[in-house]
């Protein structure tokens, strides 16, 4: 217990470290999204590669262009279906799949250790890759009530969220969106509640997950961080299964050790690398 009693600290003083400082956007990245071998990569380079590439340029990036670069890095799976980071999300979700064939697994719960590993990237990137499956229909919701981007990403706007339905201000079909061209809906916030925790781990949030696993083929909910915050411990004791994700060359493996310990290991049924290098290109998921 003392190495995560450890960790938590060293989570809630980086925490506060970024509040105090201001800097709670997670920085651009300086990666190229596809491999410049691959032919479906010349497009998606053009396309998104001068927002990606700012940090290590000679530019230096302005809050506009992070902020346009963390949108599309979210979101490229939609706007770029056939580039090289879509296609490791069809084999995640390939995965997934076979996993679920043996024991069902409908609502997933997607976490990482600390802030700025890329959890939200991966939720909502597989959340799209799934719904681009035939017939099937995908619900994600944004659990993070403290600093949620599901919406924002995705370029919706939440009249009804997920603390509205909770609280019994509205209920899930009034709270629901639907990504137009997609079977992807989602559950995105709106009112930021003072007490995430609890109305994470009420009864109305059990319902919730009850009714919306009957009604949709997979359920991703994205969390906040596991160290730090009792959020994501609540949201995957609700779910099947969560899925871990961990920043190549930045997650420590006793942060990892730690919340593997938090959540219950057992749970998991996978860790994703996120920003791993492969040859002389890094890409954002293998």
């Amino acid at each position: 217990m003392a190495k995560v009693y450890e960790a938590l600290r060293r989570a809630e003083e980086e925490r506060k470290r970024k509040v105090q400082g201001g800097a709670a956007q997670v920085p651009a990245v300086d990666w190229d999204p596809t491999p410049h071998t691959a032919p479906a990569s010349k497009a998606a380079s053009r396309k998104f590669g001068g927002l990606f590439r700012r940090a290590s340029g000679g530019e230096r990036p302005t809050a506009a262009g992070n902020a346009a670069a963390d949108a599309n890095k979210r979101r490229i799976s939609l706007l770029e279906p056939d580039s090289f980071i879509a296609e490791q999300f069809r084999m995640l979700r390939g995965r997934l799949d076979s996993l679920s064939a043996e024991s069902p697994i409908k609502t997933i719960a997607v976490t990482s250790a600390n802030a700025g590993e890329g959890k939200s990237n991966v939720s909502i990137n597989l959340a799209v890759v799934t719904a681009m499956s035939v017939g099937r229909r995908v619900l994600l919701i944004d659990c993070d009530m403290r600093r949620p981007t599901i919406c924002g990403s995705l370029g919706m706007e939440a009249q009804n969220g997920l603390a509205e339905i909770l609280t019994g201000r509205c209920t899930a079909d009034e709270a629901i969106l639907k990504l137009e061209g997609t079977n992807l809906e989602m559950i995105g916030v709106r009112m930021q509640p003072q007490n995430p925790s609890e109305l994470l781990g009420s009864t109305e949030m059990r319902a919730l997950l009850e009714e919306v696993s009957g009604r949709y083929d997979r359920v991703i909910l994205d969390t906040p961080a596991t160290l730090g915050l009792p959020d994501s411990k609540i949201v995957a004791g609700l779910c099947d299964a969560y899925l871990m994700v961990v920043r190549a060359g930045e997650t420590a493996r006793e942060d990892v050790e730690s919340a593997l310990e938090v959540l219950d290991r057992r749970r998991a049924i996978g860790i994703v690398l996120n920003g791993a290098e492969m040859g002389h290109e890094r890409y954002a998921y293998y």
